[in-house]
């Protein structure tokens, strides 16, 4: 289900509607694919897979959303902790039956996030998990989105030739 991007309303509505529109994009690019598929490297030796993709989004939902906006105490990971410059556990050595958890997660860490911004009105509080604005995590959240749903766009058309937003 393809969403369009966000109408040109006020400040909140417009950064919600580009994270909506960025994660239905993701979801759109995975949608109908076999969990192997959905493991497949685009190009070797690249390890990156489209659930990939969506375990490091998971992480970024995490990071920049749930426990960025509400957290309290230390940063808990989903797959693991980042050690020596990066985690591997959310892109590294996947297999299709890591596909049904992984999108249960995603689902999870997605509804927590949406569940923190509904308790937070005015989008320059500070979120008691990383100490910086609403808008400044929810910018980087679209960003992290914007940027990987481009490598979904390459992953995905190797896989079948789908091609789209």
């Amino acid at each position: 289900m393809a969403k369009s991007e966000p109408g040109d309303h006020d400040e909140r509505s417009v950064l919600i509607g580009w994270l909506t529109f960025h994660r239905q994009a993701l979801s759109d690019k995975s949608a109908g694919l076999s969990d192997q598929q959905l493991v497949t490297a685009s190009v070797p030796p690249a390890k990156l897979t489209l659930l990939g993709l969506i375990r490091h989004l998971t992480e970024m939902e995490r990071v920049y959303g749930a426990w960025a906006l509400a957290g309290h105490g230390e940063l808990q990971f989903v797959y693991g902790p980042y050690e020596d410059g990066g985690p591997e556990g959310d892109l590294d050595d996947l297999t299709a039956e890591m596909v049904e958890p992984s999108m249960r997660a995603w689902d999870d860490e997605r509804a927590a996030t949406d569940a923190a911004l509904d308790r937070i009105d005015d989008l320059a509080t500070t979120g008691s998990g990383n100490d910086r604005s609403v808008r400044w995590n929810l910018v980087k959240l679209i960003q992290e989105y914007a940027r990987h749903n481009g490598h979904a766009d390459l992953i995905r058309e190797s896989i079948d030739g789908a091609t789209g937003e």
